[in-house]
């Protein structure tokens, strides 16, 4: 059985979004999209988005992320927009997830600004 340090260090990005994606869904976020930029960007593999419904639910959602990164022993690099709630971004090197509240969503377009890469679905 592998320990936790190695469960991050032996799959793929995609695979890691996954399971992002499933720690957020569990925090009832909304409307997760998962995106592989993996071949239009040098920052990062994959990008995430998501929607909180409020400023608390952002932050709840954030946190709830730090826990499970720490828990899970997930390679953390930063957070910015914490305090107030409206865009969070954390940085997981590979997976950058993007917490937005949903009319900041929507006039930022993540989603359409990487039009062109693929969707990775989610299971569930």
């Amino acid at each position: 059985m592998l320990n936790k340090e190695k469960k991050f260090q032996d799959i793929s990005s995609e695979a890691k979004a996954r399971i992002v994606a499933g720690w957020l869904d569990d925090k009832q976020g909304d409307h997760i999209v998962i995106m592989d930029v993996s071949k239009m960007s040098s920052v990062t593999d994959m990008t995430m988005v998501v929607s909180a419904r409020g400023m608390k639910h952002a932050q709840a959602l954030a946190d709830h992320l730090l826990d499970k990164c720490a828990e899970e022993k997930l390679e953390f690099l930063g957070m910015e927009g914490r305090q107030t709630g409206e865009w969070v971004l954390v940085d997981l090197n590979d997976v950058l997830v993007h917490i937005f509240l949903e009319e900041l969503r929507e006039f930022y377009n993540i989603e359409g600004m990487w039009a062109e890469a693929p969707r990775v679905e989610i299971d569930g």
